[in-house]
This record gives structure tokens, C-alpha cells and sequence, in this order.
């Protein structure tokens, strides 16, 4: 027979093959004999008591039963050249992607305009953006094949299971490439030396299947045409003068392309002001992470992952929290164009590296900051443009970026030194309590000494804070209908993802994306 059991072990135990199972067998009282096979199918870390345990669920094979069947079937898709359905699908991220691979499934025909690179081209200008800190505007850490997420470590952990079903977008990057353990770790992840033969191996079935990715497709306006009383999308527009025509178009542009929030206003679609989160990238040594999170002075050891960990607080009415922690991870340039500073973080698959970072931000919501109340649905992504040309600027116009320890900034004084750091353009001391608007940078201090409190030793001038982290979501909306995921004013208009403001990630932009060609591939009506 087939069960399934839920173990607590020891990390050696549950990273020992004949430990566990030996565990297996005492759990069912059986003989090592009796055990024919045994698959783990789902493991989580549990550090929140002084001794770490990993819990396993692990499937098991006796008697009759000779093998665990594997969990995941791949999916098949069929060739739809010859559909008469397409739809136009802006953006090559993981809502793009995934909205591609969901539209072949229902039998749409997928074109798919990328204003960036290939996966491969883009590596060799990120490549050339640490080494030369010059930012091409098209091909980036935000834009080219798989956006942002490609080169900014592949975590696939979400929150928005309500929005679609997680599990099949795992399995279906494992089944173009991802390690099985995506299907199986509570919080997954790929890895950013991993994640690009993913995506090449997406683009490569799409194109299989009778799809196009067109690469270096910047898209510059929408084709509009009355339909029935109103307006409906039927193509779009490039900036070098081609045009696409489809009988939908998926906008699955990235919190980042903010020229095509400008073009949408121009050509009169409506927007919506939407709040964001700003701060900072916080930077330890991993093997002080290790030793918190694991109770241990010893840290890690041979047995446990590199630590993570997750911080949420309130400071005076908004959220303080870390996003996008980086075991093992560097901090990247992730800036979209020259003139600005912006800084983000990746880890290999691996996780191997010598220090951690996240994310530190602050909730910031429309008509927090005055000033920035008179420019509707653009009140904070000016701010954010304004907060990342200041940081450029502090640092003399370069990308080396601005960095202060961490105790120094609560307490209010410049670093007369500063910590090696993984981010490759190098950093300078600089008073990021006061470079950072004071909205930021107070709630900030209140933050760090909450989670000090909390962790002890978390606070502490080991550790160095590297600015500005401001691309955590899009401060633009663009509005859809709840029902039907169209845009109220215009028909067969899809707003999707990240860049739309309904998804924040791979896995759940993945699902936004598969949900959005559902809605085309279910209406149809005007076809």
C-alpha cells in the first residue's frame, strides 16, 4: 500500500538517507524489508525552539505497492499555429510567460513582444553593468526575458494562494528545469545561476507550440477600434513603428516599464494611484544570521541551510518589514535607467555565499508624502523617481552606492567605516537617516529596534544598510474588472501581474498571467 506520514527529525536525520529511513520504519512499525520505497514530498525548516527540527512529509510504498508514483505528470501542449484565436501579450516575465503557456493550453495562439533581450543576451549586459556601471535602458536587471525575477534570485514562496493554484505553476517550472524540490520546500526557490535555462526552455516550448517571442519589441501605444458602443484593444503599437494585431492584449509589463503607465494615460486609459514600500537593503554576515536564527553559536553546521529570516512591524500607523531576504545572496544594481540608484538582491541555487540580505521597507500609501498629493495616479512613482535620482546623485552620479552601519543609523551618525559588502560597484558612507525621506527613515529606526528586540544580536553595526530599495511593487494600477479581469473602459484589455498592480513575485505573477488568458480563452465573445 501507498500513505503518507508526517515526520519530526533531527536535520541529520532528515539529511541522511538511511537516517530517515529508519525513521520511516519505526513510524510504521515495520521492518527495513518491508519498506519498498519512499519519495519526501514536502520539508520545512521549524527553528522557532532551541533544538531545529525538519519537518518531513514523506510518502511510502509497502507490500503490493513496489514505487511511489512521482507526484507531478508534465503537461502537454498542443500546436496552435493554426488557431484563429490570438492574443497580444506584452511583457516576457513570469506573468507573460505564463500567460503565454495558459493561452497554448486553451488553443490561443501566443505573440509575445519583449522590449528587452533574450535571457542569454541579457546576462552579458547585467555582466557589463557591474563591471562598467552603465545601465542599458532596455536590457537590465528589470527588463529583458523573464523580468525582474530572472536575475533576482527565483524565490517562488507566496501568500496569494486564493489568486490560482501554486502547485501547478511549480510543477510546471520543474517540469522546464527547476529542481524537484520546488515542489517540495515551504519556501522554494530556484536560484538565479538555474532560473534562466527555465525560461529559455519556456520560450523555446511556446515557439514549439506555433507562439512567437519577439525580443527587442518595445511597445509604445495600444491599437484602439470602437466595437459595440465602446472601445476594445486590438493591438499595439512599437516604438519603432511596427504594429501587432490580436484578439486580446495581456499587459504584463513589470513594476518597472514606467513609460507605459505615461502612454496609457496619454491615450486615455484610466489609472489609479496605488501605495508602494521603500527603504533600504539590509546586509549581514550569513554566519551571524546563522547563529540567530538557529539558537546556536555554532550556526548552521553540516546539516541546516543557510537562516532566513522574516520581520513585520507596525511604526506609527505603517508596516515596517523585510521583503526579499537573500540567504547567501549579493545586492544587485537594479536601477532601469541611467541617472537613478535602486539596489535589489539574488542568491545562487545554492545559497552559499558569505552574507544575507533583504529588503527593509516602509508601507508608504497615496497622500503619505506631502507634496506629491496633485499628481494623481503618478503621486508616487514621481516620489520614487525623485528618491532614486536623489541617491544617484549623493553618490556623484555613479552607482556606488550610499551605506551606513546599522547601529549607526537608529543612532543618528555617520559610519567613519563600513563592512565589505557583495554589492560589486562598491558603497560609501553617507547619513542614510538623513538621505532617506524622513517618512522612511523614522519608521525605519522604530523598526530595526523592534526586530532587535526580538532577535538579539540582529541589531548591530556588523551589519550595513544600502540604498535605495524601491522597486518592491508598482505605484501605479491599472484598474481591470473584477469579474472578467478586462479593464472597465476597454474591452479585450488585460492588465496583468506586477506592472498592473495585482501580483507581487514569480509564483503569483505566474498565476495573475494563467489568469488572465483564462479570462480571454472563457469570453471570446467579440471574435
Amino acid at each position: 500500500m501507498t500513505q503518507d506520514l508526517t515526520l519530526r527529525l533531527s536535520p541529520r536525520e532528515a539529511a541522511t538517507p538511511e537516517m530517515l529511513r529508519g525513521a520511516v520504519c519505526r513510524a510504521l512499525r515495520i521492518k527495513d524489508t518491508e519498506l519498498n520505497d519512499l519519495r519526501v514530498i514536502r520539508k520545512s525548516v521549524d527553528a522557532r525552539q532551541k533544538n531545529v527540527v525538519v519537518n518531513l512529509g514523506v510518502r511510502v510504498a509497502t507490500g503490493e505497492d513496489r514505487h511511489v508514483v512521482a507526484g507531478y505528470v508534465p503537461e502537454e501542449f498542443p500546436d496552435v499555429s493554426d488557431s484563429r484565436r490570438s492574443v497580444i501579450i506584452v511583457g516576457a516575465g513570469p506573468a507573460g510567460l505564463f500567460a503565454a503557456l495558459r493561452a497554448i493550453k486553451r488553443g490561443v495562439r501566443p505573440v509575445v513582444l519583449e522590449r528587452g533581450k533574450d535571457v542569454e543576451e541579457r546576462r552579458m549586459d547585467i555582466t557589463r553593468l557591474n563591471r562598467e556601471r552603465s545601465v542599458d535602458p532596455e536590457s537590465n536587471y528589470c527588463f529583458g526575458e523573464g523580468g525582474a525575477g530572472a536575475f533576482s534570485d527565483g524565490k517562488l514562496f507566496t501568500r496569494s494562494k486564493k489568486r490560482g493554484n501554486v502547485m501547478e505553476v511549480l510543477g510546471l517550472l520543474h517540469q522546464f528545469g527547476a529542481d524537484e524540490s520546488v515542489m517540495i520546500d515551504s519556501h522554494p526557490h530556484i536560484g538565479s545561476d538555474r532560473l534562466p535555462g527555465v525560461i529559455k526552455a519556456i520560450r523555446e516550448e511556446i515557439r514549439r507550440c506555433g507562439g512567437e517571442v519577439i525580443f527587442q519589441a518595445k511597445v509604445s501605444g495600444l491599437l484602439l477600434e470602437e466595437k459595440a458602443g465602446g472601445l476594445r484593444a486590438a493591438g499595439v503599437k512599437l516604438a519603432d513603428g511596427r504594429t501587432f494585431s490580436g484578439d486580446a492584449v495581456i499587459l504584463a509589463t513589470g513594476h518597472s516599464a514606467r513609460d507605459v503607465y505615461r502612454f496609457l494615460d496619454k491615450d486615455g486609459v484610466r489609472l489609479e494611484s496605488k501605495g508602494i514600500a521603500m527603504g533600504v537593503r539590509l546586509e549581514h554576515p550569513q554566519d551571524l544570521i546563522d547563529r540567530i536564527q538557529y539558537h546556536s553559536p555554532e550556526g548552521r553546521g553540516e546539516w541546516l541551510p543557510a537562516a532566513e529570516y522574516s520581520f513585520v512591524t507596525q511604526a506609527d500607523g505603517r508596516g515596517v518589514y523585510s521583503f526579499c531576504m537573500c540567504p547567501g545572496g549579493v545586492i544587485v544594481p537594479a536601477a532601469s535607467a541611467p541617472g537613478e540608484l535602486v539596489v535589489n538582491g539574488m542568491s545562487a541555487s545554492a545559497r552559499a555565499g558569505k552574507r544575507a540580505n533583504s529588503g527593509m521597507v516602509v508601507e508608504i500609501r497615496p497622500g503619505d508624502i506631502s507634496g506629491y498629493d496633485e499628481e494623481g495616479p503618478f503621486g508616487l512613482l514621481r516620489f520614487q523617481e525623485d528618491m532614486e535620482r536623489k541617491f544617484f546623485e549623493a553618490s556623484g552620479n555613479t552607482i556606488n552606492a550610499p551605506a551606513q552601519r546599522m547601529k549607526d543609523f537608529v543612532e543618528g551618525r555617520k559610519s567613519e567605516t563600513l563592512p565589505g559588502t557583495s554589492y560589486i560597484p562598491g558603497i560609501h558612507s553617507e547619513r542614510m537617516d538623513q538621505l532617506l525621506h524622513p517618512f522612511i527613515a523614522e519608521r525605519l529606526k522604530e523598526g530595526f529596534r523592534a526586530f532587535g528586540r526580538k532577535s538579539n544580536g540582529f541589531l548591530t553595526n556588523e551589519a550595513v544598510l544600502i540604498g535605495l530599495e524601491s522597486r518592491t511593487s508598482s505605484p501605479v494600477r491599472i484598474p481591470r474588472d473584477r469579474e472578467s479581469l478586462c479593464h472597465p473602459d476597454i474591452a479585450g484589455l488585460y492588465p496583468c501581474g506586477e506592472g498592473a498592480g495585482f501580483a507581487g513575485g514569480i509564483v503569483s505573477a505566474a498565476m495573475d498571467g494563467m489568469r488572465c488568458a483564462d479570462a480571454f480563452a472563457d469570453t471570446c465573445d467579440y471574435i
